[in-house]
């Protein structure tokens, strides 16, 4: 099965180009529908200074960057660190989403996230989509092990595109975060893409997948 309506499932602003931001460019590519639905934020986390909706101006800008029209996206604000007191607010947005959308792919954040807030989305997102594909996305800093089982492979272009796009949160620059750099962004997708015997890949846990 070809699939042609992918929906991101990203707990936080950034989580979606960090885990898929160059799957992303290369499906935006070939002519896919990508969404990508954003469940905090994390206006608590906004470094000193800065305004609230500070991270959620970034995920615009870097969307934009990604040619993912703003009808496309779905921005919700939980509190960060807390999705786990509304899941089944979560869940019933989740739903919402798969009927407004009709997606045929979902990629969500994987069950070994030790983040909070990422195991609330990967739970309910397997709640509200148990019966369709589904790939997690890696997110290494979060990972005691992770699974690699499925790989898009990647061009220059498409790593190039999600450096970019990252470079839109300045706020998360700004406090060093070091999985933004390109140098550690383009070191992993090189890692990824030397075990397909490719320039470049990302990877995924496959959940369930429709062939």
């Amino acid at each position: 099965m070809e699939h042609n309506r992918i929906l991101v499932l990203s707990p936080h602003t950034d989580d979606a180009e960090l885990g898929c931001g160059g799957s992303i460019a290369r499906w935006k590519e070939e002519g896919k529908e990508v969404y990508v639905g954003v469940f905090s934020t994390a206006e608590e986390s906004v470094p000193q200074g800065m305004p609230p909706d500070t991270l959620q101006r970034e995920f615009y800008q870097s969307m934009e960057t990604l040619a993912i029209p703003r009808s496309n996206l779905f921005v919700y604000h939980y509190p960060v660190r807390k999705l786990s007191y509304h899941r089944q607010e979560v869940l019933e947005e989740l739903v919402k989403l798969r009927r407004a959308i009709k997606p045929d792919l979902i990629i969500l954040p994987s069950g070994n996230d030790l983040h909070q807030d990422h195991q609330v989305v990967h739970i309910e997102g397997l709640r509200a989509f148990k019966d369709m594909s589904i790939l997690a996305y890696e997110l290494p800093w979060n990972h005691i092990h992770f699974t690699v089982q499925g790989f898009v492979a990647l061009e220059e272009k498409h790593i190039n595109k999600k450096v970019e796009a990252l470079k839109s949160y300045r706020s998360q620059i700004d406090i060093s975060r070091p999985y933004f750099t390109p140098e550690f962004i383009l070191a992993l997708a090189k890692v990824r893409g030397t075990q397909i015997n490719k320039p470049y890949a990302e990877v995924f846990e496959i959940l369930r997948i429709e062939l």
